[in-house]
């Protein structure tokens, strides 16, 4: 996510595919070794992220999401149906779905019909025949209604958001749920792959890879397939009237560009930069961790940021140069490596605002160095404000405030000061490359950190992680 967020259907169906040996149905038996101890038991309902309790499940990890759903703007009705692939991580009688989204109509799992609740924002399967660890398994969830949007600790909106052509559909750091169910945590990734049908003469938008187009009686069907793992929160089918460019980057990149026809002048300049800046950061962080890339520009006033929707960035408003290089960098950082908790979302956006800082430098702008002691980063009073949240765990509320972005990035260019050009690159290159497609916390950057360059930096991240104040010494 960039600066601007300062942030301080007819019947839908979602399907979980699986395969594997069946479980005879009967009494729960008891653990081996443990007589009396159920075998069978239910998954936890949350990954345990402070900041947002209730987010994530466990007892299986998804493999694959697959939605296929009809949405017209001039009713806001969603009718759709996904498949998501999952393997059972222990043996269960019970698993939680994170879902905000429209009345459910059935539940499936490989197959047959299943009792289902709700309760809050969890969707609870009973399967049977229970799920035993290690097997595939097919869950179809339908349900039908008005997808909508959902509003953050922080004030902002996120999720399904309707635009007065279709939808800018985000969904950093809990919106996904508002739409498709999910084990919504970037812990548990997954390939993705979506087909829309829209109204003629609208666009729908995806993650990865546009397969298909095709019109018939007044609809238009987009099938888009992102074959990388991905965190829920990246994923997009965003929904308007575009100009849309496919191109091939220098570097061989597949390229496609949507743009509301009311931001196409406005976007130029950034849009046109996007292969220089690919080709920088490559050159800096290693190679482009996905198959493609592009942008989606959309006219969403309401809400007020721009987002690294995976393999796509998108633009609420017109996309400028520095915004863009800011959202194409957490393709590396914040996508392809994702935090493990969301205290650690400095790792995200103190990452994308420093690369977009030394894009700057490079593109002719100022130095990082005038930039880290401007007014608006460590020129700050130490009296400011800006200095009283610890960066290493700034809380929901300030998770997309300027501190994990300016304050992060000031991090890292101490560090760069400390161990110098060539251990800090190596280390921004092995960070991408160790946890390529994955997700990582504070403490393995850390590691990372001192075994790249040989040096103790315990008290080096201690000032500037985890205490208040503004640091003098490092």
């Amino acid at each position: 996510m960039t600066i601007p967020r300062l942030r301080g259907a007819a019947l839908a169906t979602v399907a979980l595919m699986a395969t594997g040996s069946a479980v005879v149905p009967g009494p729960a038996a008891a653990a081996p070794g443990a007589p009396g101890t159920p075998r069978y038991t239910a998954g936890a309902p949350t990954v345990g992220d402070p900041y947002f309790p209730d987010q994530g499940n466990g007892g299986y990890d998804v493999q694959h999401y697959d939605l296929v759903f009809s949405y017209d703007p001039a009713t806001r009705f969603m009718d759709a149906t996904a498949t998501i692939t999952a393997v059972a991580t222990q043996d269960l009688d019970q698993f939680n779905l994170d879902f905000r989204g429209p009345e459910v109509s059935s539940v499936t799992v490989n197959g047959h019909a299943h009792a289902f609740t709700r309760d809050g924002q969890e969707l609870i399967v009973t399967p049977r025949p229970k799920l035993k660890a290690g097997q595939r398994f097919t869950v179809v969830v339908r349900y039908a209604g008005v997808p909508g949007p959902v509003t953050d600790p922080d004030g902002s909106i996120e999720g399904w958001v309707p635009t007065d052509d279709g939808a800018f559909v985000v969904g950093e750091p809990q919106g996904t749920p508002a739409w498709l169910p999910t084990n919504d945590h970037p812990t548990d990734k997954a390939t993705f792959r979506f087909t829309a049908t829209v109204p003629e003469g609208l666009t729908a938008v995806g993650n990865g890879q546009l397969l298909s187009q095709q019109t018939r009686d007044g609809w238009t069907t987009f099938v888009w397939d992102n074959t990388e793992p991905m965190a829920t929160y990246l994923a997009t089918i965003t929904i308007g009237k575009f100009e849309v460019t496919q191109t091939v980057t220098p570097g061989g990149i597949p390229s496609y560009v949507a743009i509301d026809p009311r931001l196409v002048a406005g976007s130029a300049d950034a849009v046109s930069q996007i292969p220089k800046m690919l080709e920088f950061f490559t050159g800096k962080f290693g190679p482009y961790p996905f198959a493609s890339t592009g942008a989606i520009i959309d006219y969403a006033p309401n809400v007020g940021y721009a987002l690294e929707t995976q393999t796509k960035p998108i633009f609420s408003s017109r996309a400028s140069v520095g915004t863009m290089a800011h959202e194409l960098a957490h393709q590396w950082y914040g996508d392809s490596v994702s935090p493990e908790r969301w205290s650690d979302i400095w790792l995200n956006e103190g990452f994308a605002t420093y690369a977009q800082w030394m894009y700057t430098e490079y593109n002719g702008g100022a130095s990082v160095q005038q930039t880290f002691n401007s007014s608006s980063n460590y020129g700050r009073a130490a009296s400011s404000s800006f200095w009283q949240i610890v960066l290493a765990d700034p809380g929901p509320e300030d998770m997309f405030s300027n501190i994990p972005y300016n304050r992060g990035a000031m991090t890292l260019h101490a560090l760069r000061g400390k161990v110098g050009d060539d251990a800090f690159f190596r280390i921004l290159r092995q960070w991408a490359a160790i946890h390529r497609h994955s997700d990582a916390g504070t403490a393995d950057f850390i590691a990372l950190a001192e075994r790249e360059s040989g040096q103790n930096l315990g008290a080096f991240f201690d000032v500037w992680l985890y205490q208040k104040g503004k640091p003098t010494t490092w």
